[in-house]
């Protein structure tokens, strides 16, 4: 049995929420346009973009380092801006027993924040906590949100 964790960043945005939203539910190929020093590419290997079943390839670039991550899109909620993405093969379940992301986008008191929450599975203690790809993700997400809002 491994060692479960939880990590969670949240970030003010300055974009629109529902177009940031649309961006990594329906438009996932636009992210590498928008940071291609992070994200090199994008392919759809199953079913269509924005359904939950459909299974997509992101290639990054992680501390210098090409990474693969091959997502089945686990589950959307329109409505609550909500979207879980599961790793089922690559670099990060290479290395760890599951991982699965959840983006929410939510207003709490006038401002629009993204929240990245990344779940997963460490086989032991010699195995590091995800903090470099969660600083990742924000800087991803940084990148987005500056590309929208201009």
């Amino acid at each position: 049995m491994g060692l479960k964790s939880v990590l969670c960043a949240k970030i003010e945005m300055k974009a629109n929420k529902d177009v940031f939203h649309d961006v990594f539910t329906n438009k996932p190929h636009h992210v590498s346009a928008m940071s291609p020093l992070l994200v090199q590419g994008f392919d759809l290997l199953e079913g269509d973009n924005g359904t939950v079943g459909s299974k997509v390839c992101w290639t990054y670039t992680l501390d210098g380092e090409k990474n693969i991550s091959k997502q089945i899109l686990e589950a959307i909620d329109h409505e609550n801006k909500v979207l879980t993405l599961k790793e089922f093969e690559g670099d990060v379940t290479d290395k760890y027993d599951s991982f699965k992301a959840t983006l929410h986008i939510k207003t709490k008191d006038e401002i629009d924040l993204v929240s990245w929450t990344l779940e997963y599975e460490r086989p032991n203690e010699n195995v590091p906590e995800l903090i470099r790809l969660l600083n990742f993700i924000v800087g991803m997400t940084k990148v987005v949100d500056v590309h929208h809002a201009n």
